[in-house]
């Protein structure tokens, strides 16, 4: 296997060209049967700003690590430019010490000063370089990897899913910043996002690869048309082929019959036929079966094209839910509710009132740490799901503190949910996920077979079920919770942000199957986009 080229020295003179140029490009991992990418070339501009996408696990972050050469590949990647990536690993040792210590860690060329200036422009404040950085929220760790990356000067950026698990008022940031911005790919699966940053978008599709001007909605739009075309096309193709069928059919039946009378006639029946006619009837049986072998030919040619305007084609299929109807209305009675962590001195949340009545989809919608995933674990509690809540309550930079089965909060007011109700929950950590699919199942009583086809359905690969879920993409991962919550039938749904490296197309079908199956729900989702669709009713927490 040959390394295809990452930095090109120009020669004096010459007029560097500020592309990226993939040729050939043909890449599998290490024991793995299937190519990621295969005899794939295409250029962008470095100028650019562009949007990355496709579905889970086709290998949209294996390409930027071809980019930064961590593997060996067959073809060429041709550019005169270096990259950076965001984001970027922090030791444990770091993770002690203020960002301000190791910033040349991350970028060997980095300027203070200019780091500050980006920081300002991300509407971040100088202090947060100055904090161990574990103490950061994940928001204020962005802005800071994000000033970080563009401190530098000529680098082409590979900025890798840089809003999962930030809240709304953080993305708006992100989101404001890299649109005043140029010079980098942009994986995200987030609608709003890619429309404001982006002006090029890098598609892989299931057997090519586009390059296309304009933001996500543009391309969007224009793949809609052409899906709409091909399904059109398909359908004259497959009533065309129908018609050659038939008409084979009808001349082969008719060169079969006129073989037969080859040999052997009935003199007083056919007084007209003379032992010279065989030698005729044999010549006109073989034209007609030529014709036969051609339209045969014709009938395949149809089929490939057919199959070729087709293999493009995101047929999304309808998922299925199984919603369980409860004898009472309201699921859940909240009522000036205030929950404060053992040790701490202001409640994460204060004076929270509202019921989630049956056939509600709620929406939890605030800044990070506001309180969202500690209701959700306190209502899981009091619905009887201590499990749940000692697997998952541990939140980041928290301790436990040994309360058992509870989480480590005092709550004072009303938090009250039916009797008898059976919620499907979904984590937004997916740490928890290790071992095979069939290990999984049998734990959660799933039956295997409907788990893998949910799957499909999401479009994952059959291969992955042979491996180990901690081999999985983050998004993979994610899939894994999703159909794990679609197979389990519940009065209520509770989503801890369930769309988290999840891709668009997965999005869209999520979507369509909720509006059409209308469970009741409560969920976390920073997805613009995905709330607006979804929600009947929005619970703002200050």
């Amino acid at each position: 296997m040959t390394n295809g080229s990452f930095f090109v020295e120009p020669q004096k003179g010459e007029i560097v060209l500020a592309q990226i140029l993939v040729d050939h490009l043909t890449f599998a991992y290490e024991g793995s049967f299937d190519n990621i990418f295969e005899d794939v070339s295409f250029s962008i501009d470095t100028n650019w700003r562009l949007g990355f996408l496709g579905r889970n696990g086709k290998g949209k972050t294996t390409f930027l690590n071809l980019l930064l050469g961590k593997y060996e590949y067959s073809g060429s990647i041709v550019t005169s430019s270096a990259f950076d990536y965001f984001p970027y690993s922090v030791t444990q040792g770091q993770m002690q010490l203020p960002a301000a210590d190791f910033l040349e860690h991350w970028k060997a060329s980095c300027e203070f000063w200019r780091v500050l200036v980006e920081l300002d422009q991300l509407r971040g404040s100088a202090e947060v370089l100055y904090r161990p950085f574990r103490t950061l929220s994940l928001g204020e760790r962005t802005k800071v990897m994000l000033a970080v990356l563009f401190s530098g000067e000529n680098d082409f950026l590979l900025i890798d899913e840089p809003t999962n698990h930030l809240d709304q008022m953080s993305r708006e940031n992100v989101k404001d910043y890299l649109a005043s911005k140029k010079g980098f790919i942009l994986v995200s699966h987030d609608r709003d996002l890619l429309d404001a940053c982006t002006d090029h978008v890098l598609v892989l599709n299931r057997k090519s690869i586009d390059v296309q001007a304009g933001n996500f909605s543009v391309w969007w739009e224009n793949k809609q048309r052409r899906d709409q075309f091909a399904r059109a096309e398909n359908e004259k193709h497959t009533k065309e082929i129908g018609k050659l069928k038939q008409s084979a059919a009808q001349k082969a039946q008719w060169a079969d019959r006129n073989e037969q009378t080859k040999i052997g006639f009935d003199p007083v029946k056919d007084h007209d036929r003379f032992i010279d006619t065989r030698a005729y009837i044999g010549a006109k049986t073989k034209k007609a079966q030529s014709r036969v072998s051609q339209m045969q030919k014709r009938i395949e040619r149809e089929i490939a094209e057919k199959e070729g305007l087709l293999t493009d084609l995101e047929e999304p299929a309808d998922l299925k839910l199984m919603p369980l109807r409860h004898h009472k209305e309201r699921l859940i009675h909240i009522r000036e509710l205030s929950a404060v962590y053992e040790g701490a001195i202001r409640p994460v949340f204060s004076d929270l009132t509202f019921d989630l009545m049956q056939g509600e989809r709620v929406a939890l919608h605030g800044e990070n740490g506001c309180g969202k995933s500690t209701l959700i674990k306190l209502i899981l509690q009091k619905a009887g799901m201590g499990q749940e809540v000692q697997e998952t309550c541990a939140l980041p930079g928290r301790q436990e503190s040994g309360t058992g089965m509870g989480l480590p909060v005092t709550e004072s007011g009303v938090c009250e949910t039916a009797a008898g109700l059976v919620i499907s929950y979904i984590n937004q950590d997916t740490s928890m996920l290790k071992g095979n699919i069939q290990a999984f199942c049998r734990a959660r009583g799933l039956d295997e077979s409907l788990f893998c086809a949910i799957l499909r359905q999401l479009d994952m690969e059959r291969v992955q079920f042979l491996k180990n879920m901690e081999d999985y993409s983050e998004g993979q991962k994610k899939k894994v919770l999703i159909a794990a919550s679609l197979l389990t039938p519940a009065h209520l749904y509770i989503w801890d942000e369930p769309l988290n490296y999840i891709d668009v197309f997965s999005r869209i079908q999520i979507e369509r199957l909720l509006l059409t199956h209308q469970p009741t729900m409560l969920f976390v989702e920073h997805d613009v986009r995905f709330r607006e669709q979804i929600a009947t009713k929005t619970i703002e927490f200050s």
